[in-house]
């Protein structure tokens, strides 16, 4: 057995996601967004500040060390000389003793001859790794490197020692070279660049407290327009429907003000529409009332039944005006509430629709002897609608050409096309009769509500014509008045109501 939508158990719908329900519920804080996307970069841009103080610090302290690296080994190779074929040294014993001397670096020196046999110095210290033809044909020019001495990090300043005299230089003799090494720990340098490191980080958090509160105060102030904004807007009377100064507030919330004013505007526009529907309506329904009470009035201090019998017809009269005024009243409420979000349009073939809504009202043309015809569209029209509110407005049509049109008078509802098929924009709905027509002078005021037009006797509460008006504007419809081109009494021009829909481009076959 097939279920319908209706049996299915509750329980399976499905619902919203918690994280999502949690999420809607979470109001976000303006000034919480933006305190987050300026502290968030700060706090990311600190750490990577300190790496780049930390590397700038140690070439900082890396220069003077070793310039003075650079003329320890200068001032060493100036005492380095040939004899005999050999290379030898000019040190004594103090001179080795003040190239040593540091109460907190170990310093280490190795002179070597251009085989690499050791002359003087410290065995442990290796040559550079790699000696090429370029750097023995530029002596005289330091050089460093880093490496490991006894486990610890040196840093070693060589350089190659040119041991021919003037005479050989001028004579282009092949070059007899000695490489000449000074090597240093990095405590000095170390404490250096920690010294300015501290000198640098170290007032970065005191700044950095007060930067924050900077920023706090800041934000606060800029954001206290909005605060006064608040305290304009919740001391307001509540009548108060006044535009709000933008020139108080600044430019960057003058769009939300004027957003504001713009729906304060059209708030005040309906509040004295409705006030105004409101009090046209009790005045519309004191007749009836005043009428019943007066009826029922009479009928009460009448002995004779026939005056009693008309008593009650004239109070049936008022009551049946009453309610089809409660009822216009009632179908002009929905109209103006109704919307696409609580009823959607669907869609449907005009002719056929309105073919079904004329014949709702065949019973009442057959009562007042009024002939009701219907004129069907060659073709289909598919147009989207609220069926419920579009029958109303053709009914209302409908209605009010039978209310003016007089005994043995026509009524016509025709359905067409405003162009050649494939080519029409828009399916016409016109309803038309031969009743004593409107003015040019009245068409653009008869939709207004409880509007009536002067010496016109007949009874109605004029709310028809501002229902077919709402409904139309909720389809974008467009109604045009005039008189019936078909008519041949000039006492009884009559009047066409032409209501133009949009036509569908892509029809569909399945109409509902």
């Amino acid at each position: 057995m097939a279920l319908s939508p209706d049996t299915l158990p509750t329980t399976h719908q499905p619902a919203a996601p918690l994280a999502q329900q949690a999420e809607e519920r979470v109001q976000r804080s303006l000034f919480g967004e933006i305190l987050d996307w300026m502290l968030v970069p700060l706090l990311l841009l600190w750490p990577i500040s300190i790496a780049i103080t930390y590397v700038v610090a140690k070439t900082i302290a890396n220069q003077p060390f070793d310039q003075a690296l650079d003329d320890s080994v200068m001032v060493l190779s100036q005492q380095v000389i040939e004899i005999n074929g050999k290379v030898a040294t000019r040190l004594n014993g103090p001179a080795r003793d003040f190239l040593r001397a540091d109460d907190i670096d170990n310093v280490y020196y190795l002179i070597t001859d251009a085989r690499g046999n050791i002359v003087e110095g410290d065995r442990d210290l290796t040559i550079p790794p790699a000696i090429t033809q370029e750097d023995t044909a530029h002596p005289g020019t330091v050089q460093h490197r880093d490496a490991i001495l006894h486990g610890n990090d040196v840093r070693i300043a060589y350089v190659y020692v040119d041991l021919r005299s003037v005479a050989e230089v001028n004579a282009t003799a092949p070059p007899r070279t000695a490489l000449v090494q000074v090597a240093e720990t990095l405590e000095k340098r170390a404490r250096l660049a920690n010294a300015i490191i501290k000198g640098v980080i170290l007032p970065q958090f005191l700044i950095l407290p007060i930067v924050l509160a900077l920023i706090w105060f800041a934000l606060s102030r800029g954001l206290s327009p909005l605060s006064e904004l608040q305290q304009r807007i919740r001391a307001r009377r509540p009548d108060d429907l006044s535009p709000i100064d933008s020139g108080q507030v600044p430019e960057e919330i003058s769009p939300l003000v004027r957003s504001l004013n713009d729906m304060l505007e059209r708030l005040s526009l309906s509040i004295q529409t409705q006030k105004r529907f409101i009090a046209d309506a009790a005045h519309q329904m004191k007749t009836p009332l005043a009428g019943m009470r007066m009826q029922s009035e009479l009928a009460l201090r009448q002995t004779r039944q026939e005056d009693v019998h008309r008593s009650l017809q004239q109070l049936a009269k008022s009551s049946e005006s009453a309610t089809r005024l409660v009822n216009q009243l009632l179908s002009l409420a929905r109209a103006e509430n109704q919307s696409q979000e609580n009823a959607p349009f669907v869609q449907r073939d005009l002719s056929e629709f309105a073919r079904g809504v004329v014949q709702d009202w065949v019973q009442a043309s057959f009562t007042q002897r009024i002939d009701l015809g219907f004129e069907q569209a060659e073709q289909p029209l598919p147009v989207m609608c609220n069926p419920l509110m579009l029958g109303e407005l053709l009914g209302n049509l409908i209605d009010n050409a039978l209310h003016y049109t007089p005994v043995e008078g026509r009524v016509t509802v025709r359905v067409r096309a405003d162009g050649e098929p494939g080519e029409a924009q828009f399916a016409i709905l016109e309803v038309e009769d031969t009743g004593p027509g409107i003015p040019p002078a009245e068409r653009d005021h008869i939709f207004q509500r409880f509007y009536r037009i002067l010496d016109n006797s007949r009874s109605g509460s004029g709310l028809g014509l501002a229902i077919v008006r709402e409904i139309a504007l909720q389809h974008d419809a467009h109604i045009t008045i005039s008189y019936n081109p078909h008519s041949s009494d000039p006492e009884l021009p009559g009047s066409l109501f032409r209501v133009s829909l949009h036509l569908l481009k892509t029809a569909k076959t399945d109409f509902h």
